[in-house]
């Protein structure tokens, strides 16, 4: 069989998860197999794409040591929580370790009903399943902490939405499927003994920590606990700095799409920047613009206080210093996010080391963006030119209203630069490595999904082929670079469920 499988997730007690099967369909075939994945996890690519892979793929076959589960968690949707969630149309298959010693998830989305489907199908459409393709290979090509895409195959049978799809499953990769939403199941039921061995288990597979820092004795879950919860902060803020550095906008930062290994899970209603807007919003149901783009990290730090608030029945015995313990590593964050988002941007405009009037630059760019309606990807790549001749000044003034805009804000960037050393040639290649030419224009991800509803699928293999290496300049697919004509604008995106 292709799969290896150690199911550390599933030796868990049970009311971690519900063990299901997945519910086979009429004709799976394959779409999409990710052959460098597939190898990168130890997995014979030519078995996936064939036949007897489908079959896998679609859930009508389980591979040998499969431990097929369904996840329980809980969670905060648009700040109110919601109890029982879990994985109401996905499956996990298992868990596999790659020949360099990584594990990862294997599941399943779109592979039938389970218990928490609460009145749902479990099925998943070909155009969510596409999407979710397309932009967690991107993210991952870009060098974002992601899930990771590796097959979709189509189910010969339609799904009912609001009108009928053709229906698709989805293989999803990734470091684990615990989310914030996970500890709040538990802690919402009171369940210390559950958020404790959760906890444990977090530590020793995403942040394990050597002897000497676990200590021995009843302290040990206090430790590992705070550990858990620093490391948690610490990556996300990592995260939402990364997001914003492309002009990724999640659109449902749920505490049940909070991942607690850092990475971007579920690609819903999720969107590239056009234009930069720090108020921007795109998912259909985010009325009062709580998920903006420039509140991302806002709502990073809030999930991450209500990961906290499991967590306080482990850090210390009495309340009042777990809470102490808590508020002082949440209070931390904006300054661990601002650090990380300075160096992002610091890579985009092409500034070495640090100074201290760098933030305030980088504010005041932003905002003139912001105040022209700049598409922000073609700014920053425009920019790299720039960096490397002041004549390229003139193209990137042409991208303003008022191209004094840019002038004005562009002579103290170049009073910046003749403090670095570093030679034109080189900032500006690093620049070229940190500012995308390609990104998963919004529009182009929707041609594709619609031309392969009916069967061509053309458009989406390119974007698939041309996202792959997002910061070459690939002038024969230049076109997939360009901003969307104002009637090609995608201003709203929706859930796939």
């Amino acid at each position: 069989m292709p799969f290896t499988f150690d199911n550390t997730y599933a030796r868990l007690p049970e009311r971690f998860y519900a063990r299901v099967s997945p519910t086979p369909v009429r004709d799976p075939r394959i779409l999409k197999v990710n052959h460098p994945l597939a190898s990168w996890l130890g997995i014979d690519p030519s078995r996936l794409d064939s036949a007897e892979g489908a079959r896998w793929l679609a859930g009508n076959a389980i591979p040998d040591g499969a431990a097929p589960i369904a996840l329980a968690y809980a969670g905060h949707q648009f700040g109110g929580f919601v109890p029982q969630l879990g994985d109401g149309r996905a499956i996990l298959l298992g868990e596999v370790v790659t020949p360099e010693g990584a594990r990862r998830d294997v599941q399943l989305k779109g592979a039938g009903r389970t218990p928490f489907s609460r009145g749902g199908d479990g099925r998943a459409a070909l155009g969510p399943v596409l999407r979710e393709f397309i932009l967690s290979e991107a993210m991952a090509a870009l060098g974002v902490p992601t899930t990771r895409a590796l097959a979709a195959v189509t189910t010969g049978e339609p799904v009912i939405r609001d009108q009928l799809l053709p229906g698709a499953v989805f293989t999803r990769v990734a470091a684990s499927h615990i989310r914030v939403g996970t500890f709040e199941l538990f802690a919402a039921r009171d369940d210390r003994d559950a958020v404790a061995r959760l906890t444990a288990y977090a530590v020793a597979r995403h942040f394990p920590r050597g002897a000497a820092a676990a200590g021995s004795g009843p302290g040990d879950l206090a430790s590992d606990a705070l550990h858990l919860l620093e490391c948690v902060i610490e990556v996300h803020a990592s995260l939402v700095s990364r997001w914003l550095g492309i002009g990724f906008l999640h659109g449902v930062m749920n505490t049940d799409n909070t991942s607690i290994s850092g990475e971007t899970l579920d690609y819903g209603p999720c969107a590239f920047l056009d234009a930069y807007s720090p108020i921007k919003t795109f998912s259909s149901i985010d009325h009062r613009g709580r998920y903006a783009f420039a509140n991302q990290p806002r709502i990073a730090q809030w999930n991450l206080a209500r990961f906290a608030e499991t967590l306080l029945p482990l850090l210390a015995d009495a309340e009042d210093d777990a809470i102490r313990l808590a508020t002082e590593r949440l209070e931390r964050f904006p300054r661990v996010f601002a650090a990380h988002h300075d160096r992002v941007m610091r890579g985009k405009l092409g500034l070495g080391g640090a100074e201290d009037d760098d933030p305030t630059l980088i504010a005041d760019l932003l905002e003139r963006l912001a105040s022209s309606q700049v598409d922000y990807t073609v700014f920053f790549r425009a920019l790299c030119a720039s960096a490397e001749d002041p004549a390229g000044d003139l193209q990137v003034a042409a991208l303003f209203e008022h191209p004094a805009a840019f002038h004005g804000w562009a002579e103290a960037w170049r009073a910046r630069l003749r403090r670095d050393p570093t030679p034109p040639r080189v900032r500006a290649e690093a620049m070229r490595r940190a500012n995308p030419a390609f990104i998963p224009r919004n529009h182009r991800v929707e041609q594709a999904i619609a031309a392969a509803t009916v069967g061509d699928l053309g458009p989406f293999e390119t974007l698939v082929r041309v996202l792959a290496r997002p910061y070459d300049e690939q002038p024969e697919d230049r076109h997939l670079a360009e901003p969307p004509r104002p009637e090609e604008r995608v201003e709203q995106t929706f859930c796939g469920t």
